[in-house]
């Protein structure tokens, strides 16, 4: 199959990286937003993590002439009733980042203990391509939240997601090992699997599930 470009839907480098990784063989050649020219990106409206990813997917795909890959991810704390979930990137808005999104959540769980600090990242990818849905996949991860940032690897609340299987946080895993076990490695690879089912680029049908 002659290698075609897939679009990722995100400006964020970090995910760009772990896509591209866990897609190597394929004949894709992963592209995200950074890498060319695309319009105003659209905002993030959905109560769900499935809603945005549909949303920008469809979007890109109806101004991208290749398969679209977007994605929705975030954190869910159980103590704080599931935030901040959708919000996760811009937790600390305004002018978020990384590090204030840590400390934001530091802060609002210092008195809960370590029993009840439990939490998840989810992950749902959708697939389209010209303006259809192809496909829909979701990974998720548990864990809890620790009481310090620890580890310099990864990107986000890595290093506040202690993985108790491994006793390490996100942060502390080398790449190879987080994306066997993280939330978006679960999704990706159900991409992966539909996509060497299909044996050929994704287009039309109706969308698969997973």
């Amino acid at each position: 199959m002659t290698e075609r470009r897939l679009l990722l839907a995100t400006q964020n480098p970090g995910k760009v990286r772990e896509i591209r990784r866990a897609l190597v063989g394929l004949p894709l050649e992963v592209v995200g937003l950074g890498d060319v020219p695309h319009g105003p990106t659209p905002k993030e409206r959905g109560r769900t993590f499935a809603e945005n990813a549909r949303a920008k997917s469809l979007y890109y795909s109806r101004i991208w002439p290749g398969p679209t890959l977007a994605e929705d991810s975030g954190l869910e704390i159980e103590a704080l009733g599931g935030a901040p979930g959708v919000r996760s990137a811009r937790f600390s808005a305004p002018r978020p980042s990384d590090k204030k999104n840590n400390g934001k959540v530091l802060r609002l769980l210092d008195a809960v203990p370590a029993p009840a600090r439990k939490a998840r990242f989810v992950c749902v990818m959708v697939l389209a391509e010209q303006g259809r849905l192809v496909g829909e996949f979701r990974g998720e991860v548990r864990g809890r939240i620790g009481f310090a940032p620890r580890g310099d690897s990864g990107f986000g609340y890595d290093p506040l997601f202690y993985y108790p299987p491994l006793r390490k946080t996100f942060a502390e895993l080398s790449p190879g090992t987080k994306n066997a076990i993280s939330h978006r490695g679960r999704a990706v690879r159900k991409l992966r699997r539909f996509l060497e089912s299909k044996k050929k680029a994704p287009s039309g049908g109706s969308p698969d599930r997973a």
